[in-house]
């Protein structure tokens, strides 16, 4: 039985020759922040008590995006070199008196909680660190890129995080490198080893890479859609009935008619339709199990809710939204003009790109109750991928 374990999530670099235009641990990768799959496997531990970021200043937003919904401690800022950044989260835990600590990269989105359970295991030790063998020939090579000679691969190993330590062995290891002047170590098992220490190894996971480059990013994006080999397509269907009113909402976009809209919530047709589309793909019911129109909560409540609460579905079974698409039937307002609002604001809300919603609109040649002006619908499809079997 372990005592208290806290887990440190480093992202205080910039990590900008990742490319993207962003630092690296809040680049989208499969619909979400990198740093988010970290934090949610930490902080969702049962054996993880408390979980300590450290970020840079200029992202503070940036992690408030990512960490939205999760139970982990207020960011601390880091330094300026990883060691140091390090040290600001041991020194911030410390007040939890926590008895074993894990140190985690942000960049590595993809380490599992089974890999988690053997570093809190082999924390035990005071020192371990997960690896994996070395598989290829290693050679070493001098100034001109000659071949000098052929190292022995059977002692070689690589190392990953998260890395794990008994707290009060790791903290005082790092002060004693800070009075010393040493901040250029690279991981916090050779911060260890300097300071006089036993590490010991337990199994890695060649799944748990560490993103750094361009090419580390797209093949991760790769990896992703190939293990959601599950592919869904679900249906949705609304209609709701024009009153005396000013606007209606649709497609989470408010626009000026001659009528409103009757319904529980704000009535946004094309939303409830994405919804249920989404839902069925998921085949968790539909948008009145989850919201039931006897509810007095969800009275004149905004759809973008709704949708959010589907995406969020998506997200927690470990897939993704592929494709969004509505058709919108009334004979008025006229849709063309607010079509792009639609879409961007539906991309927005499903976290997808723009090029992934579609919006599409028709009459019904003035036959039925759309055609007599008495009402709008709209029908959907969303295309979901799942892991398989998920």
């Amino acid at each position: 039985m372990v005592g208290m374990v806290a887990a440190i999530v480093v992202a205080a670099g910039r990590g900008l020759r990742a490319g993207g235009g962003k630092p690296k641990h809040y680049r989208v990768l499969a619909s979400q922040p990198v740093i988010r799959p970290s934090l949610v496997a930490l902080a969702g531990h049962p054996e993880i008590a408390v979980v300590q970021p450290v970020i840079h200043t200029d992202d503070v937003q940036r992690f408030e995006d990512a960490a939205v919904g999760l139970k982990v401690l207020p960011p601390v800022f880091g330094g300026a070199t990883r060691q140091a950044s390090v040290r600001a989260g041991l020194e911030a835990v410390a007040a939890h008196k926590p008895e074993l600590v894990l140190v985690h990269d942000a960049a590595r989105p993809f380490a599992s909680l089974a890999l988690i359970a053997r570093a809190i295991a082999a924390a035990k030790n005071g020192a371990a660190v997960p690896v994996l063998p070395v598989v290829d020939t290693m050679k070493t090579v001098d100034a001109t890129g000659s071949i000098t000679g052929t190292i022995d691969r059977a002692s070689l190993r690589v190392v990953q995080t998260p890395q794990a330590f008994g707290f009060d062995l790791l903290l005082e290891a790092h002060r004693r490198a800070a009075a010393a002047g040493r901040d250029d170590f690279t991981d916090d098992a050779a911060l260890a080893e300097w300071a006089g220490h036993r590490v010991t190894t337990f199994e890695g996971e060649a799944s748990n890479v560490k993103l750094t480059t361009p090419e580390d990013f797209a093949r991760a994006e790769a990896a992703q859609v190939a293990a959601l080999a599950d592919v869904r397509t679900g249906f949705g269907f609304d209609v709701h009935q024009f009153i005396d009113g000013d606007h209606i909402w649709l497609g989470g976009v408010r626009i000026a008619h001659d009528h409103g809209v009757t319904g529980h919530s704000d009535a946004d047709v094309v939303l409830h339709a994405l919804v249920d589309a989404i839902l069925g793909a998921l085949c968790e019911g539909d948008i009145g199990v989850h919201f039931p129109p006897s509810d007095p909560q969800w009275r004149g409540a905004s759809s973008d809710r709704f949708l959010a609460f589907a995406v969020e579905r998506v997200q927690a079974r470990g897939g993704r939204i592929a494709h969004l698409d509505a058709t919108i039937v009334c004979e008025a307002p006229r849709i063309g003009p607010h079509r792009d609002a639609m879409r961007a604001r539906i991309a927005e809300i499903a976290g997808i790109p723009e090029s992934r919603v579609a919006i599409k609109a028709t009459t019904s040649e003035k036959l039925g109750f759309t055609g007599r002006r008495e009402g709008i619908a709209a029908f959907a499809n969303a295309t979901v991928r799942l892991p398989w079997y998920d």
